[in-house]
């Protein structure tokens, strides 16, 4: 159910990115895109507690490298190639695949989840 309003069965579903290291490992990434992602994690998960009972769940979604053409744009070959096997799937997410994640947790299969960042990337840990 979409929610322009939090009410009781609403889910909300946040978009982060695999640009927030899943670590605390030192990152090459930019400091201001992983900070924003990683404020969106933390902000997701308060927010699942201050509107506690609700029935509202608040979840998060971190897609990894997924094939669009804002991502492909730009990029060799080559380092396409790369980035689609770094993961154990060995290719790059679909919009479809991720539209799943977000349909998944904004409806009723999704309920019993809140409070969560999903990483929807092929397994790159």
């Amino acid at each position: 159910m979409r929610c322009a309003r939090p009410r009781a069965g609403c889910a909300t579903v946040d978009a982060s990115s695999i640009s927030r290291p899943a670590s605390s490992a030192p990152s090459s990434r930019p400091t201001a895109p992983t900070a924003t992602k990683a404020a969106i994690e933390v902000l997701t998960g308060i927010l699942s507690k201050e509107l506690r009972g609700r029935s509202i769940t608040v979840n998060a979604v971190a897609p990894g490298p997924t094939a669009t053409d804002l991502f492909l744009h730009g990029k060799s070959p080559e380092l396409i190639d790369r980035l689609a096997k770094a993961n154990p799937l060995e290719r790059l997410g679909k919009p479809e695949d991720i539209a799943s994640v977000v349909s998944f947790l904004a409806g009723p299969d999704g309920s019993w989840i809140n409070g969560q960042t999903l990483r929807a990337n092929g397994g790159l840990v």
